[in-house]
């Protein structure tokens, strides 16, 4: 929390600034109230009629400013929660591919959503109010010393009760913080599961699953979040029984001295109001203070700052000029083996191709290939250099992966083909002419601006698999990894986008496939058949 706050100091130094401004404005008019009760008291009719001018003027001039705090504080908050997602995204890209999957997508977007608008209503708002409180609380004591010395000694006591008090509470409301985000962060993954399964769910008639899952994920957010507040309740109304006794104390002592005459008697009106403003400042800061403790657990889960990372576009793995090479590698998932003893040499510009029964780590080599799958045994060799020497990043910068399971970015098609990046002409049209994409542009009226819809729901999954081929191409990476990438293709357009990347002299290709026909197999550099945990076979 202290991070974003230094972080972003100018814009929270104007916002608080302005709070403190209008803080001094509110006790000037409590005391300016007071001296017009006074002129009441001592019939001096002019004396009223000029500090009530004086007391509306401050006001309108108060409005103002808290309007314009009010703005700087919006920025602010604008400022730091952007820093929060920055920060998340990139300790989410610091993470292996394998931590990375530990986890289900919609507990990543809790971060991204319940997250921030937990830290902002438990961190960002409360720091701003306590600022307000603290300084109205302060304001009013000076008001109240230049009343009498007693009554800021016994704003003093106030102090030290209300500030001491909210300690027992911290371990607390920490923990039920903790459960809270747990509770809203699995309760989104479950939603997201619901969600992606309503068409399942409605083919078979299941509409009271879709519906009862989703009450019970809303009752999974709600449930944790109402003990939160709940128990913030009875905390904030033992706090409130504390502050009531020491305000009716203060207010006691006030009346003492008015009648003795030791202060003016309009201070029962004015001097109650400053009471108010110290006593429920002080008890203010110290439920606000439970909810920083509560906001450690959304914090925690950053790792990496944004701020400290540093893009090294000229560190990537080189070109490959010889040949990958798999030496004995041994590969488990847990205690179930896949792949044994597995040797393999991949030539530069050569067409290979694995095969054989599911389960047998087709899938898993490419993995391992990318950097993705770290803990294996064995060596994978890179033009002779260990695999283990380059990060996962530099890997993929030679490389690119085509699976079956195709995800298209919610955009264009263009978009989802170039990733933002820029192209000429000729370069696109080869890439879609490869990825046999180029006919079905033609179809369609908005043709590399068409709206590929969530998820790519807008095109068949041949064409959502030819435009990831597409971005493949584009990319110009020296190798490709294919796993099952044409399986939703047509006969026909499978067969050109294989001739195109069989026809690519300075590719090297590592395709995947269940089934090769003989004449597919003698188009290939080497097909090797992999059988389940067990060293390959070479076939023809």
């Amino acid at each position: 929390m202290k991070y974003y706050l230094k972080k972003y100091w100018g814009a929270n130094l104007a916002a608080v600034v302005l709070a403190l401004v209008v803080c001094a404005l509110q006790t000037v008019n409590n005391l300016l109230l007071m001296r017009c009760f006074q002129g009441i008291i001592d019939r001096d009719l002019r004396g009223f009629f000029f500090r009530m001018a004086l007391l509306a003027g401050s006001w309108f001039v108060l409005l103002w400013i808290n309007g314009l705090q009010e703005y700087c504080q919006g920025r602010a908050v604008r400022l730091m929660n952007n820093a929060v997602r920055r920060d998340m995204t990139a300790t989410l890209l610091a993470k292996s591919h394998g931590a990375f999957h530990e986890k289900d997508t919609g507990e990543y977007l809790s971060w991204f959503t319940n997250d921030v608008n937990q830290i902002e209503t438990l961190a960002w708002q409360p720091f701003y109010q306590c600022v307000a409180c603290g300084a109205s609380a302060i304001f009013s004591a000076v008001a109240l010393l230049t009343l009498h010395w007693s009554l800021l000694a016994a704003a003093l006591v106030n102090v030290i009760v209300m500030l001491l008090v909210p300690q027992l509470f911290n371990k607390r409301m920490e923990k039920l913080g903790k459960d809270c985000e747990a509770g809203q962060a699995r309760a989104t993954g479950r939603l997201k599961d619901i969600l992606s399964g309503y068409d399942v769910l409605r083919s078979f008639g299941r509409e009271q699953r879709f519906r009862q899952g989703a009450w019970e994920a809303s009752e999974q957010i709600e449930k944790p979040k109402f003990k939160l507040t709940y128990v913030k309740g009875f905390v904030s109304a033992g706090f409130g029984c504390v502050n009531i006794a020491v305000q009716m104390l203060i207010d006691v002592l006030i009346g003492v001295l008015s009648i003795r005459g030791v202060i003016l008697q309009s201070a029962l009106m004015g001097g109650g109001n400053l009471c108010g403003s110290l006593s429920n400042g002080i008890g203010t800061v110290a439920q606000l203070l439970l909810s920083f403790s509560s906001t450690k657990p959304y914090f925690d889960k950053i790792t990496v700052r944004a701020d400290d990372v540093r893009d090294e576009e000229s560190g990537g793995q080189p070109a490959i000029n010889s040949a990958i090479a798999v030496e004995d590698l041994t590969f488990r998932y847990g205690d179930k083996p896949v792949l044994h003893d597995l040797s393999l040499t991949f030539k530069k510009g050569g067409k290979y191709a694995l095969t054989g029964p599911s389960g047998c780590g087709k899938s898993t080599l490419l993995k391992l290939l990318l950097g993705w799958l770290p803990d294996y045994s064995g060596t994978i060799r890179f033009d002779g250099a260990d695999a283990h020497d380059f990060t996962p990043e530099q890997l993929q910068r030679q490389m690119s992966y085509i699976e079956q399971n195709v995800f298209l970015f919610n955009s264009t098609i263009r978009d989802n083909i170039t990733l933002g990046e820029t192209f000429t002409d000729q370069q696109m049209e080869k890439a879609l002419r490869d990825s046999a994409l180029w006919g079905d542009l033609a179809a369609m009226p908005l043709g590399l601006d068409t709206p590929v819809g969530e998820d790519g729901s807008n095109l068949s999954g041949g064409q959502k698999q030819r435009v990831a081929i597409a971005r493949a191409l584009i990319h110009d990476r020296s190798v490709l990894l294919v796993d099952e990438g044409t399986s939703a293709l047509d006969q026909k357009n499978a067969g050109l986008v294989e001739d195109s990347l069989l026809a690519n002299p300075a590719l090297t290709l590592i395709l995947v496939s269940h089934h090769l026909t003989p004449e597919r197999k003698a188009r290939f550099t080497g097909v090797y058949s992999l059988e389940p945990a067990t060293a390959y076979r070479q076939t023809a």
